[in-house]
């Protein structure tokens, strides 16, 4: 078991059983956020922020990473309701993965937690994973790819500095440029925009929808590793950074 679901006790035990809702497959992601000036970790989407508690079972690794993105040790935190992300000193990168299990979508659109042999008349299944990247403050140098982000968004540049401005993400998948990745600028305030699908070189050109808090989301359809269980593996990325609002 993961050193960082040890501290969570009792809490996280009775979480173990439980039985989540049916949203449809990549409608929810993780990301961090700051909430009461504390690092957060979210499951959710748009502005339903769900229970984050109850899914620590399904969180694979959490890690952060110094300036120069060397490892500092990490670990998650129940706070009541939430989970807080705690380090060891100031991290500048934190990610996270989560494994969401296998869901099959049921004729009637109902998605259920089900493989291929549990739903026969199912008219997809997949297995789903979910990543997040956080960037506390501005780089010191261009984004690596971290080992435990199978599908990660990295900035192509430098991020702009004012919402409305241009912005090329590009999307990698285990750690090189995907065509057919997903895109969307703003899962927290614009979830069902227009999504931007990547070219050859893995790059789409999104605008920064907001001064403050941005998540950009991308999803990515890849082959099974079960295709016993599951037709396919999709695997849905953050990449999340704030903006800073003008001296108050």
């Amino acid at each position: 078991m993961p050193t960082f679901l040890k501290v969570l006790g009792a809490a996280a035990t009775a979480a173990a059983a439980f039985g989540l809702a049916a949203p449809a497959a990549d409608a929810h992601a993780i990301w961090f956020a700051q909430r009461s000036k504390q690092l957060a970790f979210i499951y959710g989407v748009g502005a339903d922020d769900l229970d984050s508690v109850k899914r620590l079972p399904l969180v694979e690794k959490v890690a952060g990473y110094d300036a120069q993105y060397k490892a500092v040790p990490t670990k998650l935190r129940v706070a009541g309701p939430m989970v807080m992300v705690d380090s060891d000193s100031p991290a500048t990168v934190i990610t996270g993965v989560m494994n969401n299990g296998i869901w099959a979508k049921m004729p009637d659109g109902e998605w259920v937690k089900k493989t291929k042999a549990e739903a026969p008349d199912a008219t997809i299944t997949t297995k789903n994973y979910k990543y997040a990247v956080y960037l506390n403050g501005p780089l010191s140098a261009p984004l690596p790819t971290f080992p435990d982000q199978v599908v990660q968004i990295v900035p192509v540049d430098a991020i702009p500095e004012k919402l409305g401005e241009p912005m090329k993400v590009r999307v990698l998948y285990k750690g090189r440029p995907i065509a057919g990745a997903r895109v969307i600028a703003d899962l927290v305030n614009d979830p069902d925009a227009e999504k931007i699908v990547t070219g050859a070189d893995g790059v789409a050109t999104i605008r920064v929808r907001n001064q403050g808090l941005n998540v950009v989301n991308a999803i990515y359809d890849g082959p099974s590793d079960e295709p016993a269980k599951a037709a396919k593996m999709e695997h849905e990325a953050t990449l999340t950074f704030v903006l800073q609002h003008a001296p108050e």
